[in-house]
């Protein structure tokens, strides 16, 4: 693969065999982003678990300390819609929403939030929503009798973590302009829910390997509390 001058220059900043101390490999990937705007840090994981055994489905979600800079559009599904609303959903509604998605095709939103009322006439898009990762679960926050809260926390920076088929893990935790002390905290707290949520039937090395890396910079192996 063909790279640009940029990325050959600081790639040359990171030792490709070496593994980085958490707040130096923060202090690096900052350093590291090749593009004119305010890059995002993600973190990828490389996790010794089956995903086909459904106890190794490693999944959560957690509210990153000082949000990961990203905002989603926020859409609720719910009885409750003046609620929704006052908590910081971008759009409101109820049945009509399901309709307006199923006729229309709209997804003018990133996220949907719903209580568990209406649940029956979201079922009948999840086929609709399902391969876009959109149906909402109760196993992350998505489905909850408290919308308030389930919108607010979204608003505040809540992301999903989850293992795909490969035993693999992508995660944004933050943009290069927060100061590294933050980064830092959002990355602790997202490892530590990840190292909390180990399967009990994984023996051995839990964690195979952890980098961070921005928005089309070099890879920085690094290791946390825990691993």
């Amino acid at each position: 693969m063909k790279r640009s001058k940029k990325y050959t220059a600081v790639s040359k900043l990171v030792d490709a065999s070496k593994i980085y101390e958490l707040k130096e490999a923060v202090e690096l990937v900052k350093q590291t982003t090749t593009v004119k705007f305010d890059a995002t840090i993600d973190l990828s994981f490389r996790l010794n678990v089956d995903p086909r055994q459904a106890d190794q489905q490693v999944r959560g979600t957690i509210v990153l300390p000082h949000g990961n800079g990203k905002t989603k559009k926020v859409l609720a599904i719910t009885s409750k819609v003046e609620e929704a609303k006052q908590a910081g959903a971008d759009i409101a509604g109820g049945k009509e929403m399901v309709d307006k998605i199923k006729s229309e095709n709209w997804f003018d939103f990133d996220v949907i939030v719903a209580t568990p009322d209406m649940m029956g006439e979201i079922g009948k898009i999840a086929r609709i929503l399902g391969p876009k990762g959109l149906m909402p679960n109760p196993k992350v926050g998505t489905v909850s009798p408290d919308i308030a809260k389930a919108v607010k926390d979204i608003k505040a920076g809540k992301v999903e973590y989850r293992v795909d088929k490969e035993g693999n893990m992508h995660v944004s935790v933050a943009r290069v302009s927060f100061d590294t002390e933050k980064i830092v905290e959002n990355i602790e707290a997202l490892t530590g829910a990840i190292v909390k949520a180990k399967p009990a039937s994984v023996k051995g090395t839990y964690i195979r390997n952890a980098v961070m890396h921005t928005t089309m910079g070099p890879a920085i192996h690094f290791t946390f509390a825990g691993r």
